[in-house]
């Protein structure tokens, strides 16, 4: 059952990573997304999570390989572009600002949790560890791509950060103020942004999404539901 929840969690994630990287691209990447959809096929057969975990890797390292195609072609991809994904620290500032993202997503998913009376610390595919809220970083897997990396691309090609507002040197890559304050606007907007559900088909906020998924990943534990679907879109 733990296998078949952290699997929700991750084909999700690897869909919409796919789907992400075919609406924004400017390059021609059929040759990554045939090999993303080979890799995400064999999440089904994967037989534990330490698997799974090692083909969800795989699968992001080919979305963070052709992100650089994502951004605006000139000044913006010279100053922007990352050679992969990098953290603790970012050495670079696309990684900077996902990381700081990825928590701002974090605390949205373990709010979201508690108000389903969920723990957020006892995850399915993280391991718990003290202080690490494991189930909160499962629910948040499928929304990194649709949430944060979607703000992060609108604020870097949208001009609301330039390559200035960074402070890099052999530690890393930290993010100035004026930075920090502009993708919280960002990540906030996209937040708020009303779609229509893609499983429910009513309008309804990103914010809201997450809200839902955290209600049924609840009905799925407590049997309500015969089984969890992550969310993903077209």
């Amino acid at each position: 059952r733990r296998l078949a929840l952290a699997r929700a969690f991750v084909r999700a994630k690897a869909q919409n990573q796919r789907t992400f990287l075919r609406r924004n691209t400017t390059e021609d990447i059929e040759a990554p997304l045939e090999e993303m959809r080979r890799l995400i096929a064999r999440l089904d057969v994967c037989s534990d999570t330490d698997e799974l975990m090692g083909v969800e890797g795989s699968i992001a390292a080919v979305y963070f390989a052709n992100w650089s195609g994502l951004l605006a072609d000139g000044p913006v991809r010279q100053a922007f572009a990352p050679a992969s994904r990098n953290r603790r620290p970012p050495k670079d500032p696309i990684n900077a600002m996902l990381s700081f993202g990825y928590a701002l997503l974090a605390k949205e998913c373990t709010v979201a949790l508690l108000s389903e009376g969920l723990d957020p610390h006892w995850g399915f595919l993280h391991r718990p560890r003290h202080g690490r809220p494991a189930l909160a970083l499962d629910l948040m897997e499928e929304f990194r791509p649709l949430v944060v990396d979607s703000a992060v691309l609108s604020a870097v090609n949208t001009g609301m950060v330039g390559a200035t507002d960074f402070m890099t040197s052999h530690a890393g890559c930290a993010m100035k103020d004026v930075a920090r304050k502009a993708l919280i606007r960002a990540y906030e907007l996209r937040l708020d942004q009303m779609i229509t559900h893609p499983v429910f088909d009513y309008r309804c906020s990103w914010r809201a999404v997450i809200r839902v998924q955290a209600k049924l990943l609840a009905k799925a534990l407590r049997g309500e539901v015969p089984e969890y679907t992550g969310i993903t879109t077209r």
